[in-house]
């Protein structure tokens, strides 16, 4: 399927759409192309290509789970997720889909889906839910920026911002390690306006929204006649940022060509246009951030080391919200009070029982879940005062141990609890949770391995023949 762009005014908004279905991506692009700036892909690749030659990311997005090479899974939709927020972490994306199952959804929201919608959906409704996601989105943006934006006064947050204050005016590079959605751009944008470099320039690069053959000219710039298409002399990035800070968002995107030549811009300051010999010097500070574990990457031989020491001269590491305690609470009062005037309506409150929930559900999607969540209760309760019934169908109930985090036996019989007291009185069926846990992991270890049976089998400590008949059996157990 090709891609459709419907040409639209000036400062139309722009909105992806990602399905394989050719019929459903032509209707939707026509019935929303008035509106919208539309384009459509059919495939999460397909997706991410063309997300990368594109100025500017769209504003929203319409994706499907089941999406090749599975369309009958939702894997690749759940990775989309993952991928367009990792290029653009403001992007609002709505899951569109046929797979109407409640766990998917609970599932895609914790990855940071604004909303899940069934098909078949009536456009006209779309459309006043993208325009009210869109009116979100711009108040969210013109808020003033200060440096009160980390919000929380727990011991994790509170090291992190004396962290902030002492390497704020350091010259030496800053690498800022999280998790997806726990705010690093947040940090980056705080240890900029609490350095003497706050009136200085300000710019962002997010490495895994750019396509690798452009990376080299967005940083550095390029002469003109250098490639097809450069038509004058353009300044990059290190250029543009003067004497400010320039932050590199998802480093460990950079391909090891480029990484050999920002490490020699760390380390003299030096760089050259591309289609120039004439050096160039820099005096940016480079804030770097990944939500991967470069050293890692570094054994598996897809970082420099050498890079990494020269990033890490401070390291600052951004809090999972599982670990901030009341702070969740705190950042639950802002957001509520915030997106209730946005909306123009009532905020919504919670009861005791429900404040305890709050309290106690880690947020696997940390504080871009939380906002979500937060959105969806102000839309669907404003003026309410919320149950723990009403709470629980807007938590992913299976991510509430972090595929990163190793439960001890007193963790695991904790949340055995909390699951039976919720499940009183309907009980549980033991073996289909044990096959459901069964087959998460199951998933979670070919999506690790990129589908890779034998490295799955060896990472879940069976043999493969196991796993096979596992994957396609899933009541038959090794006796």
């Amino acid at each position: 399927m090709p891609t459709h762009l419907q040409s639209a005014p000036e400062g139309r908004p722009r909105l992806l759409i990602v399905d394989d279905d050719a019929l459903i991506a032509e209707s939707l692009s026509f019935a929303l192309g008035a509106e919208f700036e539309v384009l459509a892909c059919e495939s999460r690749p397909h997706a991410i290509e063309l997300l990368r030659q594109l100025p500017e990311p769209p504003q929203l997005a319409l994706v499907d789970l089941g999406l090749p090479p599975t369309p009958h899974a939702p894997d690749q939709g759940f990775q989309l997720i993952a991928d367009l927020l990792a290029h653009s972490p403001g992007m609002r994306i709505f899951v569109l889909s046929g797979q109407n199952d409640a766990a998917h959804a609970r599932h895609a929201r914790a990855l940071g889906a604004a909303e899940f919608i069934a098909k078949p959906c009536d456009p006209e409704a779309l459309k006043k839910i993208l325009a009210r996601a869109l009116a979100v989105r711009d108040a969210e943006l013109s808020q003033p920026r200060g440096a009160d934006e980390l919000i929380g006064q727990s011991p994790a947050l509170m090291k992190l911002k004396s962290q902030l204050a002492q390497f704020a005016d350091s010259p030496f590079p800053v690498l800022i390690e999280g998790e997806s959605g726990s705010g690093k751009e947040l940090v980056a944008r705080s240890l900029h306006r609490l350095s003497a470099r706050a009136d200085k320039p300000y710019f962002a690069l997010n490495c895994a929204a750019i396509a690798p053959t452009l990376v080299e000219p967005t940083l550095f710039g390029y002469a003109k006649g250098a490639f097809t298409g450069a038509l004058a002399t353009k300044a990059g990035y290190f250029e543009d940022a003067g004497d400010g800070t320039l932050f590199l968002d998802e480093i460990g995107e950079l391909p090891l060509e480029m990484q050999a030549k920002l490490l020699r811009v760390l380390e003299n300051g030096e760089y050259q246009r591309v289609g120039e010999t004439a050096s160039h010097v820099s005096r940016a500070r480079v804030i770097a951030a990944s939500n991967r574990d470069l050293r890692q990457e570094i054994r598996q031989g897809a970082f420099r080391p050498d890079l990494y020491h020269r990033l890490s001269v401070f390291t600052l590491g951004v809090p999972p919200l599982r670990e901030m305690g009341g702070d969740k609470l705190l950042l639950l009062e802002h957001f509520r009070r915030f997106y209730a005037e946005q909306s123009a309506v009532q905020a919504f409150s919670l009861d005791d029982g429900a404040e305890r929930r709050w309290l106690a559900y880690p947020f696997p999607g940390n504080v871009r879940e939380l906002r979500n969540v937060v959105i969806r209760l102000t839309t669907k309760h404003a003026g309410r005062r919320l149950s723990v019934a009403e709470l629980e169908p807007e938590f992913d109930l299976n991510s509430e141990a972090p595929l990163d985090a190793s439960p001890g036996e007193g963790d695991m019989i904790e949340q055995a609890l909390r699951h039976l007291e919720r499940e009183r009185r309907r009980g549980i069926h033991l073996d289909e949770m044990l096959q459901s846990l069964e087959r998460g992991y199951i998933e979670a270890a070919l999506r690790l391995t990129r589908g890779n049976v034998s490295q799955a089998a060896k990472l879940l400590g069976v043999n493969r023949t196991t796993l096979y008949s596992r994957m396609n059996h899933p009541e038959d157990k090794e006796k």
